[in-house]
């Protein structure tokens, strides 16, 4: 049984793959620096590291928001969040799969009486608004900076494309262990609470329930970012707005820092020994992130060629995510425990 209440986790990563992972490849795809198939591979097996190796941080803190307790919620909670993100992207918008799990959690807590935590609540929401600014901050002064060094290092056109094909593969890989960090949590951080798996013991490497957890959570990200994500890489890496490869490459390394500066438990740690405000451990959206980092270069170079229309249409997706995502997993709830007899809450 343990398996069928984990298809909705499996159907919510497959959908993260297809929506938010793509971002990581998205804008190095759209201008044609790397081949999908490359970017497939390489995102696919460093989101699997990094939901294993550094998953649990952000976890924590969405589990704070409501301890979904019992199998049959978590299963049906992951599948309001998953059906939101399929719609999404079936629509072609690069919608935040944070907002959504965050909407279906909240869709549990009014269902089963449960408080939601409020201290967590606005940290989560307050990096819904923070995300894309720090992302437009660190693109517009990544973009200055290298506009400075190509200008003083006066390289080759084609010693600049080899650079920027090597830049794109390591920094997506980078990106892809942040995502992978940052927003395993959104995928299988309902099924913490309720998990089933024992540790286990893997030629001296001990790996605990939640690991194994995430592991399989990491497949089937991976899963969609090979069947999906080319629908939602045309909207980020072209539609919005036009890229070249060094602006493609800054928009990457934007993004992968905002989705590390909220995952890194070893950075909160270092800035907290030093007396200085840390980041909160949460999941953001990468799709907020990269759409933040594309409006710093536009910004960075004057503020022209943005398609606001574009624009406008992934804003409003962002505003409905969480509220359709609410919805539907009360709604659920109410069917499943109603007509399924299934224990939803404990």
């Amino acid at each position: 049984m343990i398996w069928f209440f984990l298809i909705s986790g499996l159907f919510l990563g497959w959908s993260l793959g297809a929506n938010d992972a793509a971002n990581i490849f998205g804008t190095a795809v759209g201008s044609r620096m790397i081949k999908f198939k490359t970017a497939a591979l390489i995102g696919s097996i460093f989101v699997v590291l990094g939901a294993v190796i550094s998953g649990a941080g952000a976890a924590h803190t969405l589990g704070k928001l409501g301890a979904v307790n019992a199998l049959g919620g978590s299963f049906t909670v992951a599948l309001a969040a998953a059906l939101t993100v399929f719609w999404m992207t079936a629509l072609k918008l690069p919608v935040s799969t944070s907002q959504a799990i965050v909407g279906a959690i909240i869709g549990w807590n009014f269902f089963s009486h449960s408080p939601t935590d409020i201290s967590a609540f606005t940290k989560i929401f307050s990096t819904w608004i923070f995300c894309p600014i720090l992302a437009a901050m660190f693109s517009f002064v990544l973009f200055h900076l290298t506009k400075l060094h190509l200008k003083k290092s006066s390289m080759h056109l084609l010693t600049q494309d080899a650079y920027n094909r090597v830049g794109l593969i390591l920094v997506g890989a980078f990106g892809a262990y942040s995502l992978g960090a940052n927003n395993i949590a959104n995928v299988m951080g309902v099924f913490v609470a309720a998990t089933p798996f024992q540790e286990l013991e893997i030629f001296n490497f001990t790996l605990s329930g939640t690991q194994i957890l995430f592991f399989i959570g990491a497949v089937a990200i991976a899963v969609g970012i090979y069947t999906y994500s080319g629908r939602v890489m045309s909207t980020v890496g072209k539609d919005l707005f036009k890229l070249t490869p060094v602006t493609a490459l800054i928009v990457v390394l934007a993004e992968s820092l905002v989705l590390y500066v909220f995952a890194s438990k070893s950075l909160q740690n270092f800035l907290l020994s030093h007396n200085l405000p840390a980041f909160p451990l949460v999941p953001v959206s990468s799709s907020q992130a990269v759409i933040g980092a594309v409006i710093g270069i536009s910004l960075a170079k004057g503020g022209k060629g943005v398609n606001y229309g574009i624009l406008g249409r992934i804003s409003s997706g962002w505003v409905m995510t969480p509220l359709i995502a609410a919805v539907i997993s009360f709604v659920s709830l109410f069917f499943m425990q109603n007509v399924f007899q299934l224990q939803v809450y404990k």
